[in-house]
């Protein structure tokens, strides 16, 4: 009886091992999932949110243009650079510049990533 015993502590401590190294690879798989998600999101900020943010900018400085400031190639070349220089800080444009709203992301299911991207680029936010 002790030997039976003994043999089935075994087979219960090699099922809770199973069971335990089953959950963790789920858990890294979700991980994985929501990488890509992330990922994907970063994508479509590059892809679709930046042309339509410098087609807004260089609208907005063309409008924006006199004696004082002349907006000109090289200020125009700058500003582009700032505000598309992180992903963050097209993101902040897009929302600023009502390109996209706070629907959008909850539509598209995005607003999870978006705060974790200003969380991470958080330095990188324009602070005005």
């Amino acid at each position: 009886m002790l030997i039976v015993f003994f043999e089935n502590k075994k087979v219960m401590i090699a099922d809770f091992f199973t069971v335990l190294a089953l959950v963790i690879l789920l858990w890294m798989a979700w991980l994985l999932v929501k990488a890509k998600r992330f990922t994907q999101f970063k994508r479509e900020i590059e892809q679709e949110l930046k042309p339509k943010v410098i087609a807004d900018i260089l609208i907005e400085l063309e409008e924006s243009r006199s004696d004082v400031f002349p907006n000109n190639e090289v200020h125009q070349q700058a500003t582009l650079y700032y505000w598309t220089q992180y992903k963050a800080r097209i993101l902040q444009a897009a929302l600023q510049r009502d390109i996209i709203n706070q629907q959008w992301l909850k539509d598209t299911g995005n607003l999870r990533n978006s705060q974790h991207l200003f969380h991470i680029e958080q330095q990188y936010l324009n602070q005005r």
